[in-house]
């Protein structure tokens, strides 16, 4: 299988993580790319580095204002006396239609939709070359590979078309699935993290063009709590469009694998051509969030099955945090994707 990776990802080091009131460090290490790096070649991966595709294609789902927020918010947070070592908002808007400040505090309460996306110097430039691995990708499948793994780090399915969150700051697996669209495919994402792909949602929930299948932990009481229940069904052009399918904490292989054949019937009624697979491997048993209870084998059947329903696959990476586990569930979900 084809894989595309820039090193520049690594400079994205955040520090800062808060949950239940208690500051820890950041789930999200670089130390991730050495572990799903070393897994994908286990699993015969060959990779090659992305071409710059320049802003285009992100921009063809990320607003211009938000752009320029990423690119130059460090920058200005630094000119602030006393200011942190990272963008970390504390103020946040009551509405989306809310008046927009000049202040980069208050930008960065309006742009970041918690305080697990933290900004440093070198957040943009490895988030940028995140999703151009994404986009060079998708250019692969276009030139007729099967099947082909972005590692993707920061990972993007929490990031709305004008809002980071959840470690998330450009969606990589909208960007990837729009720039397939705009080729002239129909393209369907099905999203495998344990945490719903909300910004994911967010950006093509009006839309018919694109279908956006999740499964993943209730979010009942679990991250991100307010999207990804049942009845969200898209809107306007977009009702029916979405396809939401909540587990219960704990939930094994067997269910999940029954779950996932009703996700790949409605991705088949969708009459989609191509498949962008939000690859998250949190959903492992032994993944620090522990809201499913997926093994290590159970992965290979999970994109085994994707796989059955015989569309071109982009594997992109979501989320999957530093365990013992987390090296093999790769390599397994890699060799259940190429059989």
């Amino acid at each position: 299988m084809k894989a595309v990776f820039d090193e520049r990802q690594w400079r994205h080091d955040p520090k800062h993580f808060m949950a239940n009131g208690a500051i820890s460090a950041n789930p999200e290490q670089p130390e991730r790319i050495r572990v799903l790096h070393e897994a994908a070649l286990k699993a015969g991966c060959a990779f090659e580095a992305p071409a710059d595709s320049g802003l285009g294609p992100i921009a063809a789902i990320h607003s211009a204002e938000y752009l320029q927020f990423l690119e130059t918010i460090y920058s200005r947070w630094r000119r602030i006396e006393g200011a942190g070592e990272e963008v970390i908002p504390n103020i946040h808007p009551d509405r989306r239609a809310a008046g927009y400040p000049k202040s980069a505090v208050g930008q960065a309460g309006y742009h970041q939709a918690d305080t697990a996306c933290p900004i440093a110097e070198g957040t943009w430039e490895a988030a940028y070359w995140s999703a151009q691995t994404a986009i060079h990708a998708a250019g692969l499948v276009l030139a007729g590979e099967c099947a082909v793994y972005a590692l993707c780090r920061p990972p993007g399915h929490h990031a709305f078309g004008d809002m980071a969150g959840g470690f998330c700051f450009l969606n990589n697996a909208g960007i990837a699935a729009e720039r397939l669209r705009a080729a002239g495919l129909r393209p369907a994402i099905l999203d495998v993290d344990v945490h719903h792909g909300n910004g994911t949602q967010g950006v093509f929930y009006a839309r018919d063009d694109v279908l956006t299948v999740s499964i993943h932990a209730d979010p009942a009481r679990f991250y991100p709590f307010f999207w990804g229940h049942a009845q969200e069904r898209g809107e306007g052009p977009g009702l029916g469009a979405n396809f939401n399918l909540p587990l219960e904490r704990g939930t094994g292989d067997e269910t999940y694998l029954e779950v996932l054949a009703a996700a790949l019937t409605r991705i088949r009624s969708f009459g989609a051509d191509v498949l962008v697979v939000g690859l998250g491997l949190d959903a492992h048993v032994n993944d620090p969030f522990k809201g499913l209870a997926v093994s290590t084998s159970g992965f290979a059947r999970i994109t085994a099955a994707i796989r059955g329903a015989g569309l071109p696959m982009l594997l992109v990476q979501e989320g999957g945090y530093l365990s013992d586990d987390l090296g093999a569930n790769l390599t397994s979900a890699l060799e259940g994707a190429v059989g």
